[in-house]
């Protein structure tokens, strides 16, 4: 186990090595374009862009999540018809809907008494 654990850290030594090398013979334009780049990708991570696309992936997983659950969960119950609903059908198609129309006057008449009453 020593031996593997010593192996591993040599590799990374060497590997470390091998990469400070190869940017130390990094040309300055090189360089300059390498550090342009990185202060781009900094401005990018400050920016209030930057911090709404650090939660796309959380929201996401909330919307997967969401939907998941409204999958799962059993549906609303049949929807009952209310029974004034029926009553007034009842009457609309029975037969006597036609009289109503008829003494719709009559009908509008007392409307307005009963409005009378309520105000007085």
């Amino acid at each position: 186990m020593d031996e593997m654990r010593k192996s591993d850290e040599q590799i990374a030594r060497e590997a470390k090595a091998l990469f400070d090398a190869s940017v130390d013979e990094l040309d300055a334009a090189t360089l300059s374009t390498l550090n342009q780049g990185r202060h781009r990708a900094l401005e990018e991570a400050r920016s209030p862009r930057g911090e709404l696309l650090r939660w796309v992936p959380a929201a996401g997983v909330a919307a997967a999540v969401l939907v998941g659950v409204m999958v799962t969960l059993p549906g609303p119950g049949p929807v009952e018809v209310m029974p004034s609903a029926v009553a007034d059908m009842e009457i609309l198609l029975g037969e006597d809907s036609l009289e109503m129309f008829e003494e719709l006057e009559f009908y509008s008449m007392l409307d307005v008494i009963d409005e009378g009453d309520d105000v007085g």
